[in-house]
């Protein structure tokens, strides 16, 4: 009966006592989305860090360009 898509994680209830006091007054309206919310935009920026750092090859490509430039030595 149950959504496919959806799955069921534990968390400590003195924690989920506090995200309850939190969101209240807020647009979410359960833990589950509230916690939701948190993994998706913890992931997200977890995702970016590692798009934006460079690879060794790309540092030793800027490395060799800034050398060439005569910008470092």
């Amino acid at each position: 009966m149950g959504d496919s898509n959806i799955t069921t994680i534990s968390i400590p209830k003195p924690l989920a006592e506090k995200i309850k006091e939190r969101i209240e007054g807020t647009g979410f309206n359960s833990v589950s989305s509230y916690v939701t919310y948190v993994l998706r935009q913890v992931l997200s920026n977890v995702e970016n860090k590692k798009k934006e750092a460079f690879s060794e090859e790309d540092e030793r490509k800027i490395k060799e360009r800034l050398r060439s430039l005569g910008y470092i030595d």
